[in-house]
């Protein structure tokens, strides 16, 4: 699997707290040339939340970008999406069970012996942080740094996203150390958030990961 050097994450809570809805969220970082989107959203998936997410999906494929959800099967299953699932969520061989041979999952670690067990896992690419501090979390793992990548990237062939504090100050760091990929929350979320704010960020994101 080939990702894209920027991995944009629409958390919910995050997009609250920025007064911007999910499906203008996605639009606009789909606009500015996102090439995958995932939702994450730890709250309760509503009938009204399903349908913001569907017209996510719908808005991914007119794009050509892929989509994922973060934690949940079911709903990736019926939005016809990628899942993604963390070290407590249901395990990668049951996720390739239900997602089949062709659909992507990809699983989050965050220590060298979660890493490595990864790299036996029937997944697509592995996560691996927080790289640097990170707000997006109430309780976050012990941060491991830039130079946790340069020594891990030997110990996996799949494709390996950097997440956790990732900026455009330090994003460049990241993917020279070996990460494929970087995980963006608040990074790319300016203040004020608005339709046109997103898309700039996304394009200035996209420019920067052309220099690494």
């Amino acid at each position: 699997m080939r990702l894209p050097r920027v991995y944009p994450i629409l958390d919910t809570e995050s997009l609250d707290r920025r007064a911007i809805s999910l499906e203008n969220a996605a639009a606009a970082f789909l606009d500015g040339g996102a090439g995958i989107l995932q939702i994450r959203h730890k709250r309760h998936w509503s009938r009204a939340f399903f349908a913001s997410a569907r017209t996510v999906a719908r808005l991914c494929r007119e794009a050509g970008a892929s989509l994922v959800v973060n934690d949940r099967a079911d709903f990736a299953l019926l939005l016809q999406a990628g899942l993604h699932v963390g070290q407590d969520d249901l395990s990668p061989r049951d996720a390739r069970q239900l997602m089949g041979p062709d659909g992507t999952i990809g699983f989050s670690s965050h220590s060298v012996a979660q890493l490595c067990a990864a790299g036996g896992e029937p997944v697509d690419y592995v996560a691996l942080g927080p790289i640097f501090t990170t707000a997006s979390k109430l309780n976050p793992d012990p941060v491991i740094g830039v130079e946790e990548i340069r020594r891990c990237r030997s110990l996996i062939e799949k494709p390996l996203v950097a997440i956790g504090g990732i900026t455009q100050e330090n994003a460049l760091d990241v993917l020279r150390a070996g990460a494929d990929s970087v995980a963006v929350i608040a990074g790319l979320l300016p203040s004020p958030a608005t339709a046109h704010s997103l898309r700039e960020r996304m394009e200035q994101w996209q420019q920067l990961v052309k220099t690494a």
